[in-house]
């Protein structure tokens, strides 16, 4: 079984970015966030009742992902994941209104049972911005994303909540508010603590894309 990392952070924290940036430095496997494919996101964009469609779809999406990524002998690189979708953005559109408490709670009763079936990943990236920075980001963004601004400092503290709960030792913040566009300067040291955590060598990675 491979290990796995995922990437977690605000809605315009740079995760999918990162993972790119990482998997052309090293060829991860990688499990990315599919804003544009997925069946539900433009429709929920749109009409609220398709929020509890499009959330049981992205936790499904995410365990697949991981139970995909585990069966590879290589490590795995998830762009954000099941555990943010849940604890971050499931809360969130509870607190916004687009899911009732019911709805929810089908949600949490879903989360816990893939949570059970598979390990945490080994090594969680929490990046973190500024902001000013974050909100500079989501005014230059181009694609289906449901949270809006005003919903960075809510996101903020759910996903502060979820991550004061787990081991110190399997998360690596990480301030990206000066990183460079590409993070060419973070992507070397980054790679350096991942193997350092986790324990691997060059031989660790291997090609590989789940999409």
């Amino acid at each position: 079984m491979g290990k796995l990392i995922a990437i977690v952070g605000n809605t315009g924290a740079g995760k999918t970015t990162l993972a790119r940036a990482l998997r052309a430095a090293q060829p991860f496997n990688t499990g990315m966030e599919q804003h544009s494919e997925r069946p539900f996101q433009a429709l929920f964009k749109t009409d609220a009742r398709y929020a509890l469609a499009n959330q049981i779809d992205y936790l499904l999406l995410r365990a697949e992902q991981e139970r995909e990524l585990r069966a590879a002998p290589a490590t795995g690189l998830l762009d954000g994941g099941l555990d943010l979708d849940f604890h971050a953005f499931t809360r969130l559109f509870l607190i916004r209104g687009y899911l009732d408490q019911t709805e929810f709670d089908l949600c949490r009763r879903l989360y816990t049972i893939l949570r059970a079936s598979q390990p945490l990943p080994e090594l969680i990236i929490a990046l973190k911005v500024r902001p000013e920075v974050l909100l500079r980001r989501l005014e230059k963004r181009d694609r289906v994303n449901i949270a809006r601004p005003e919903d960075t400092s809510l996101l903020e503290t759910c996903l502060g909540t979820w991550l004061a709960a787990l081991p110190p030792d399997r998360i690596l913040h990480l301030d990206v508010s000066d990183a460079s566009p590409g993070y060419e300067e973070v992507v070397p040291g980054l790679l350096s603590q991942i193997r350092a955590r986790l324990g691997l060598d060059a031989g660790s990675y291997e090609t590989g894309y789940i999409p």
